[in-house]
């Protein structure tokens, strides 16, 4: 194996790529920057396409940095024992680096005590594509001596800014159908890179990329058509409640444990996240019903599961997925649904400590009246049982401020919200 030429060629590719496709910056880059001045690894992680690889290489660039990515054929079947002859093939090809990208090395196993060694003289950045990268042997050998972030999609603020357009402070009637019509878009094809350049039609791909490789193959799993099948359950009834034992049951999938671990394996793939229902009692949380939300809207829209028909499900999952990517980067986050006995709901309930900080309805509906029945009354009854004062409406194009039962309640469309800065 010419591991030089082998390095060399990945290095030139992705150089290419950054002089051939537009890179953005992405949200996080600079702080995770700045953690590489500690003698620590940083650790990214996020479902495949997302952009790990480039925001990898943003990172280090600026610095002299060897750049080794594991997801490449010719470098398959490597071993641990393999890395130092990788290594001082790097070393000949680029001198004594002070930074190293290992991308993708979870595929070669026992690479944690290398990573280990690594970082006691080198500034160290790993990527991957599963979650379990952070658990195991890395646990043990790293403890305190790393920090992961995990990397989405483009975000809807992302994904304005590859497309040129810049959001403004006071908008116009004509911006703010230009900002309608650009989450329409958005809503409609997502945040992968790749979709931006090649459009919608790779969706599917990545989707069956991540299923196959990051799942089917890295659990082992044999009953794949059942298996799939759940994937496809979970991407077409977004924000649904389900248990396990009746997601079973629908699915001819016999033992409730299996779809529990199968889902489990989905979500270290980072292809859907789970949302428990709201309770003080952790054993009530425990066996009420989940809600599962896919990690990119357009997945779940190209994949062509009837959004067309319920637009505000779509939009729930695009401040799903928002919420998700706020609580990765303000770890005590939490974020949850509620609903009582009488059926009355709410889509998500932020929480940090022992406080509930926000509640929070997503509505496609048009007209006030409209919105006032449907959301306002479980809102209202969630915010006295939760004694939260912080009360916010989704919608699609209205805004405002209305007091509802002693509560004000801020109304605000999907595009401004999405475009907000959080206050962690």
């Amino acid at each position: 194996m010419d591991l030089k030429r082998i390095l060399k060629e990945q290095r030139e590719d992705v150089e290419q790529q950054e002089q051939r496709e537009r890179l953005i910056p992405r949200e996080g880059l600079e702080q995770a920057r700045r953690l590489l001045a500690h003698p620590t690894i940083v650790v990214i992680t996020g479902i495949r396409r997302c952009g790990k690889s480039v925001f990898s290489y943003l990172l280090a660039k600026g610095t002299p940095f060897g750049y080794v990515t594991f997801n490449d054929e010719r470098l398959a079947g490597l071993t641990v024992k393999d890395m130092d002859t990788l290594l001082q093939a790097l070393y000949e090809l680029q001198g004594e680096v002070p930074c190293i990208v290992l991308d993708e090395i979870q595929n070669v196993p026992g690479w944690e005590l290398f990573a280990s060694r690594l970082r006691q003289t080198k500034q160290v950045i790993v990527t991957g594509s599963n979650a379990r990268l952070l658990s195991g042997e890395l646990a043990t050998h790293l403890t305190g001596r790393y920090i992961d972030r995990i990397l989405f999609p483009f975000s809807f603020r992302e994904f304005l800014e590859y497309k040129g357009i810049k959001p403004s402070v006071v908008y116009t009637t004509k911006e703010r159908a230009a900002m309608l019509r650009s989450i329409e878009d958005y809503m409609n094809n997502g945040g992968f890179p790749e979709v931006q350049t090649f459009g919608r039609i790779v969706l599917p791909r990545i989707y069956e990329d991540v299923l196959t490789k990051d799942i089917l193959l890295r659990h082992h799993i044999r009953h794949q058509e059942p298996l799939k099948k759940l994937a496809g359950w979970l991407m077409s009834n977004v924000g649904k409640e389900a248990t396990y034992q009746k997601l079973g049951t629908a699915l001819g999938i016999r033992h409730p444990a299996t779809v529990s671990k199968w889902i489990a394996a989905m979500e270290q793939a980072y292809l859907f996240f789970r949302l428990e229902r709201f309770s003080f009692s952790l054993k009530q949380q425990s066996i009420a019903p989940k809600k599962f939300y896919p990690v990119d809207p357009g997945m779940a829209s190209a994949l062509g599961f009837r959004f067309s028909e319920d637009r505000g499900r779509l939009m729930e999952a695009c401040v799903a997925i928002e919420l998700q990517r706020r609580k990765a980067a303000d770890r005590p986050l939490e974020v949850y649904y509620w609903k009582d006995p009488q059926q009355r709901e709410v889509d998500f309930v932020l929480k940090k400590g022992s406080a509930v900080t926000e509640l929070v309805q997503v509505t496609y509906a048009r007209a006030q009246d409209d919105i006032r029945n449907r959301e306002q009354e479980a809102l209202v009854k969630a915010a006295k049982e939760l004694r939260c004062r912080k009360l916010t409406i989704i919608t699609w194009d209205s805004e405002g401020e209305e007091r509802a039962a002693g509560h004000t309640i801020q109304y605000i469309p999907l595009w401004k919200w999405l475009l907000a800065a959080y206050e962690a």
